[in-house]
């Protein structure tokens, strides 16, 4: 069998909670003890740090994607098991969700949400079917849950669309949901 990545899309600061970033290195942590492969986009500053380094320490596979005016904002971790530079933010995204069997979305900025949105929209549009798991460390993602609720009550969405977003609360239980969805 295949080994299984995961794209994990998030902060490149680590927030105002401490259990932000402790989130953040447990999924690293988590993904290598699985086995599994870590994508994400190779900086190593922030939440996107804390996730690689968990995932180093515990002996795990790490594939970064950095677009070249990136590298010194993000500190590009070339010590990645695989360091890709992309020219623009598009081809980062592109070859992050390539090359990943699911996505989860950590707590971040305008660029998480960014991320978020067009692989949510993809799977709107049928153009893959891989799980998309929110992280919702101290109820960080609890707004946008609503604000998804709110597209759907007010027209603009189908119903369905909630259905292709998992909610998870804390890594434990995005082990449980990853392991299921990815079997």
């Amino acid at each position: 069998m295949a080994v299984r990545s995961v794209c994990v899309f998030c902060g490149s600061r680590v927030g105002a909670r401490p259990e932000y970033e402790a989130e953040a290195t447990a999924l690293g942590r988590w993904i290598a003890e699985e086995g599994w492969r870590l994508v994400y986009g190779a900086g190593d500053v922030g939440l996107m740090g804390a996730v690689a380094r968990a995932a180093q320490a515990a002996g795990g596979d790490t594939f970064g994607v950095i677009p070249e005016h990136l590298v010194r904002w993000e500190v590009g971790k070339t010590d990645l098991t695989r360091y890709v530079v992309t020219e623009t933010m598009h081809e980062r995204k592109k070859v992050m969700f390539m090359n990943c069997d699911a996505i989860v979305v950590l707590p971040g900025g305008a660029g998480s949400l960014d991320e978020f949105f067009e692989v949510l929209t993809w799977r709107q549009l049928g153009l893959h079917e891989k799980p998309v798991i929110l992280l919702n460390t101290q109820g960080y993602w609890t707004p946008l849950a609503a604000l998804i609720d709110h597209v759907i009550a007010e027209g603009f969405a189908d119903q369905s669309i909630r259905g292709f977003v998992t909610v998870c609360d804390d890594v434990q239980t995005l082990g449980g949901t990853l392991r299921a969805a990815l079997s």
